[in-house]
């Protein structure tokens, strides 16, 4: 039920339709848009808070591809509200290492990895958004996009 009531929706950011999951990957990507229209975010994915499981698919062309692992390690970590393990040993997507930077309201995770773009993770009251942000883009834009994303499933419950 949860699925059809987010098959189409109206984003306060002008009318989008959606008809799956993987479509909010197009649309975070396009809320990382900058005034000149360049896109900060090339890569992005959603998955569940209780056990990481992917509700983005990896057939999507701008999908992060989290192995099971790293998405059931984030997940964890969100979950427990415990970030010790980021700290200490860095935060995993796609099989790079990503320095943990900060959390905020044990809700927001950032990180960085020097020469290859940074991630921002926002949790859900049951998913976590992630997007990454390409070397040389500014992480504030898909810090936004982000927000955008998790605030709106938040809204409806999620």
């Amino acid at each position: 039920m949860k699925r059809a009531l987010l098959t189409c929706f109206i984003l306060c950011f002008g009318r989008v339709i959606l008809q799956g999951w993987n479509d909010y990957i197009d649309n975070l990507i396009g809320q990382s848009r900058d005034a000149s229209g360049f896109e900060h975010v090339d890569r992005a994915c959603i998955i569940g808070l209780d056990g990481g499981a992917k509700w983005t698919t990896d057939s999507h062309q701008n999908a992060l591809k989290l192995s099971s692992n790293e998405a059931n390690t984030i997940a964890k970590a969100f979950k427990s509200e415990d970030f010790t393990q980021f700290m200490v040993d860095g935060i995993y997507a796609e099989g790079v290492k990503y320095q943990f930077l900060r959390e905020e309201d044990s809700k927001i995770v950032f990180a960085k990895k020097k020469w290859n773009g940074a991630l921002t993770l926002q949790s859900s009251k049951t998913a976590i958004v992630i997007a990454h942000t390409k070397e040389g883009g500014q992480q504030g834009n898909a810090n936004k996009a982000v927000g955008v994303i998790a605030e709106y499933l938040e809204s409806l419950g999620m």
